[in-house]
């Protein structure tokens, strides 16, 4: 049993092991490849996410998906490099939009070069990624067109917010759906359709994708409330700063609203303050780490992940799907 990629995955099996192994080799060449200009500082710029490092979540579910066909179909690691230059690109937007300091570890590009280069430079991966995607024919242009299109559907409905008599976490949820599961649907659609795998195991791993991508997204809203710095990889707090409405936040707001308990109602208006003072900022995360509340936002990511193992089960036993099975696991483990 060998640990590879993100989360520790453990892999049971020489033959699967060699091909996650290469596989996530070549897609990080891929990744350098395609994030080269004739220009320097496009190339510095658009290399600073791919050498900063990441958990490579996104292809790594490509090759395992790839596993129900032929993994060395030649547009597998291309469309994980798609894929992953696709979710590369939305970073360097996020980190404008939410003011964000720190990305993996290091200074975020718009921290580093400022809003206007890290925005070009998202939009010059897009463009990198839609190159590699020509390739791959026309069908794989209009799913990645359609996940595109949901994803930026959900950035805009995070930021609009929920409609009247809308419940905020169903509103929350939908956003999430489109924002982070539709990328990673796609991961495991390219990497099953580009193997040539069965139309119905197609149709299974891109629903299990979708889940999954939920339920890393929540754990997420969990690390980013729960973790430090070194554990997550960029500024603890960074959506509370800026008032994003995360998973355990919309609880709170919730249980404060349906019980009107004194401790609730002024941790919702500690949260509705300057949270751009640094006491103030300290203070709510403190509060907020010891809420029920988190607790809730946990089995909220456990609920998303033990649907995505339920997705699988017409799928044929063997390591490929235990690993994907695992996965499950692994993703809400980060949030404890």
């Amino acid at each position: 049993m060998t640990v590879v990629g993100p989360f520790g995955l453990s892999v049971r099996d020489h033959a699967l092991e060699a091909d996650v192994q290469a596989g996530l080799a070549a897609v990080e060449s891929g990744l350098l490849d395609a994030t080269k200009s004739g220009v320097p500082f496009i190339t510095e710029a658009a290399q600073h996410l791919v050498r900063a490092g990441g958990k490579r979540f996104r292809p790594l579910l490509a090759i395992l998906a790839a596993q129900f066909g032929d993994p060395d179909a030649p547009g597998v690691v291309p469309a994980a490099v798609v894929v992953e230059l696709t979710h590369l690109a939305t970073l360097y937007h996020d980190d404008v939009m939410d003011e964000a300091d720190v990305r993996r570890g290091v200074d975020s590009a718009n921290t580093r070069w400022g809003n206007s280069v890290a925005v070009l430079t998202g939009d010059f991966l897009f463009a990198r990624a839609s190159h590699i995607l020509a390739d791959l024919g026309p069908e794989a242009v209009r799913i990645q067109a359609e996940a595109f299109e949901r994803l930026v559907t959900g950035q805009i409905l995070e930021t609009a917010g929920p409609g009247d008599g809308r419940d905020p976490v169903e509103h929350y949820l939908e956003v999430m759906r489109g924002k982070t599961g539709s990328l990673v649907a796609v991961a495991c659609r390219f990497g099953a359709m580009t193997a040539g795998a069965d139309e119905s195991v197609v149709d299974i791993l891109t629903q299990y994708g979708e889940r999954l991508g939920v339920a890393f997204q929540l754990a997420d809203d969990v690390l980013d409330i729960a973790s430090d710095s070194h554990e997550s990889g960029k500024t603890p707090g960074t959506d509370l700063r800026e008032g994003i409405p995360t998973l355990p936040v919309l609880h709170l707001r919730a249980q404060a609203a349906a019980d009107g308990k004194p401790d609730d109602l002024e941790l919702v208006e500690l949260l509705d303050g300057d949270l751009s003072d640094d006491a103030r900022h300290a203070e709510a995360l403190r509060r907020l780490r010891a809420h029920p509340a988190l607790e809730q936002a946990r089995r909220d990511a456990v609920r998303y992940a033990q649907e995505a193992r339920a997705t699988l089960t017409p799928l044929p036993e063997g390591y490929a799907k235990a690993a994907l099975e695992e996965l499950c696991d692994a993703v809400v483990h980060r949030a404890g």
